[in-house]
C-alpha cells in the first residue's frame, strides 16, 4: 500500500476540518462584509465547490444564482495545471453587477478566469468572494477566513464509495 501523498505534503501544515455548522456560519459572515460594500444583481457560484457557498451567499443575501463550470479534474482526480472554462459564464450577467463565488483561493486563476469570462459577458460592475483565502495568495474582493491550513469543507470529508457506502474521502486518509 502505498502513503497518501496528501498526507506527506500536509505533515507540516495543520488541517482545518469544517462542520456544516461552522461553514454556514462563515456563509453568513460572508454575505455581510458583501452587503455593507456591495449591492449585487446577481451571484456566480464556481461550480463545483465554489457553488455550495454561492448558493448559501445568494440565499442570505436574496439574489438570483447562477453558476458555471471551472475545473481541474477529470473523473475525480486533479490532472491539470491550469483551470478550464467548462460552461460559459450565464447571459443574465449582461448589464449586471456580479459577485462571483467560490470555497477557497490560492493562485487566483480560477477566479481570474471567471473575471475574464463574467467580464465577456456584459457585466457591468464584478467582484470576488471565497470563504477562505490562503496566506500570500491572490486576494479576492471579499472572505471570511485567511488560512495557512489545508481545509476539508464538510461536502467533502466523506463521499460514496464504488459499493455505494459513505466513507472517509480517500484522498484525506492520515489527515482526519
Amino acid at each position: 500500500m502505498t502513503a497518501n501523498p496528501l498526507a506527506q505534503q500536509t505533515s507540516e501544515q495543520d488541517v482545518l476540518e469544517l462542520t456544516w455548522e461552522v461553514f454556514g456560519e462563515l456563509c453568513r459572515a460572508l454575505a455581510v462584509k458583501v452587503a455593507r460594500d456591495y449591492d449585487p444583481d446577481i451571484i456566480l457560484g464556481i461550480a463545483r465547490a465554489g457553488a455550495i457557498p454561492g448558493a448559501v451567499v445568494a440565499s442570505f443575501l436574496r439574489k438570483d444564482f447562477f453558476s458555471m463550470t471551472i475545473t481541474r479534474r477529470a473523473g475525480g482526480e486533479v490532472v491539470r495545471e491550469r483551470p478550464l472554462i467548462l460552461s460559459a459564464a450565464p447571459k443574465e450577467a449582461a448589464g449586471k453587477r456580479v459577485l462571483i463565488v467560490d470555497e477557497i483561493c490560492t493562485t487566483g486563476e480560477t477566479l481570474r478566469m471567471a473575471l475574464a469570462a463574467v467580464r465577456h459577458a456584459g457585466a457591468v460592475e464584478i467582484r470576488t468572494a471565497t470563504s477562505f483565502v490562503k496566506v500570500g495568495g491572490y486576494k479576492p474582493d471579499y472572505y471570511a477566513i485567511e488560512t495557512e491550513n489545508m481545509v476539508i469543507f464538510p461536502w467533502d470529508r466523506q463521499v460514496v464509495s464504488e459499493e455505494g457506502e459513505i466513507v472517509t474521502n480517500p484522498q484525506y486518509e492520515g489527515l482526519i
